[in-house]
């Protein structure tokens, strides 16, 4: 009886300690993918513009957050970037992620012209293997690539090919979205290729949206190369902007132009606006409040700029008879009839792209510099403007 008792405590210990090591090691377990997570040598970059994303260093791989991928958006999305090497040997949790981007990146598509300019900056434009309307990109280098049939055309970004951008087999795919609404990138997702929104064009002054080229350096492990070039972009434009204080006097600036009664204007807290104050220009809507465009009927915008001095960004229009022949209104203002009209309208690629849409955002000292020229011309003698051209 007691050789018996005893033997079943035996085997009770026993059953008990092994239960408590199988508890042990999934707390373990679980312990080490908490750590994984939360491990207290995170590191945040810093970022010194830029507020729509944040990136945070761990000891394996790198968290890009995407705080405002467009306006007013209601959630966040969150990415981790790894290494094959790494994703092999790190305990994770894919529910904490909207995506897992695996690099290196081979083959990516992007969906904006704006992504572009950092792809050639990065020296990875070569990477690049499909985009959606490939008759908008100016860059030369780019373009020898879709002449020699190496970049995919995807179709419309509202409506990607997504037959075609299967075949292409991604790494990853930089979306462009306006609500997130975006159907053709949801079924990528669900494919198995990683999708990650870039909201570049949502941030509220230059430096910031050129701040972005970061969020590319991480994708393609070139922080420091990132990070040096973002520099000398911001010294560049700060030198910029001290130059334009020098100037004697402030002329008065006009922009936009009217489409079907209405004429569109950059609002006073908006990136185009803040362009202007930094070339120290005199914009004649710097005082109105908001991020966006104003939209004004043609009699508030007279009465305020009929004696405007320049008048810059006249819509998609390339010539002063091509503006007069949209609104007969347009010829009424002293800037026309001076010729002191400019636009970067006329400054396009081999195909007809618009390179202030592909490469201004991402170099907004050039801009700076166009605008200083235009408006304080003794400031930069010897500078050539790089977008923008008086209309003839």
């Amino acid at each position: 009886m007691f050789k018996s008792d005893n033997y079943h405590i035996t085997t009770m210990t026993k059953t008990f300690l092994y239960l408590f090591l199988i508890c042990s090691l999934l707390a373990c377990n679980k312990k080490v993918k908490t750590e994984v997570l939360n491990s207290e040598e995170n590191q945040k970059s810093e970022l010194k513009y830029a507020e729509g994303f944040s990136i945070t260093k761990t000891t394996n791989y790198t968290i890009i957050e995407i705080n405002q991928p467009w306006p007013n958006a209601e959630k966040s999305y969150k990415y981790m970037v790894i290494s094959k090497a790494n994703a092999a040997k790190t305990s994770f949790l894919k529910d904490e992620f909207d995506g897992i981007i695996i690099t290196p990146i081979e083959k990516i598509v992007v969906t904006s012209t704006t992504h572009l300019p950092a792809l050639e900056l990065l020296e990875e434009e070569e990477t690049l293997v499909g985009f959606p309307g490939t008759h908008y990109i100016s860059s030369e280098s780019i373009r020898n690539r879709i002449d020699n049939n190496k970049v995919g055309e995807l179709g419309k970004n509202e409506g990607i090919n997504t037959e075609v951008l299967l075949e292409l087999n991604p790494d990853l795919v930089v979306g462009f979205g306006i609500d997130g609404g975006n159907r053709s990138l949801e079924i990528i997702k669900k494919s198995g290729v990683p999708v990650i929104f870039n909201g570049d064009w949502v941030e509220h002054s230059p430096l910031a949206k050129a701040e972005w080229i970061k969020f590319f350096g991480v994708l393609y492990n070139k922080e420091k190369k990132a990070d040096s070039i973002f520099n000398h972009i911001e010294k560049d434009y700060l030198a910029t902007k001290q130059l334009a204080l020098n100037a004697t006097t402030k002329p008065s600036v006009l922009s936009g132009a009217m489409h079907n009664d209405i004429w569109y204007l950059p609002n006073g807290n908006s990136t185009e606006a803040q362009l202007l104050i930094d070339a120290n220009v005199n914009y004649l809507w710097n005082d109105s409040e908001g991020k966006g465009s104003l939209q004004l009927n043609f009699e508030s915008v007279f009465v305020k700029a009929r004696d405007a001095n320049i008048w810059l960004n006249p819509s998609n229009y390339s010539s002063l008879d091509a503006l007069k022949n949209g609104n007969e209104n347009h010829a009424m203002f002293d800037a026309f009839k001076n010729k002191n009209v400019y636009s970067f309208t006329n400054t396009t690629g081999i195909t007809g792209g618009v390179l202030y849409y592909e490469l201004g955002m991402a170099r907004p000292d050039l801009v700076l510099k166009d605008l200083i020229k235009i408006c304080h011309p003794n400031l930069l003698q010897d500078y050539k403007p790089f977008f923008f051209k008086p209309l003839e």
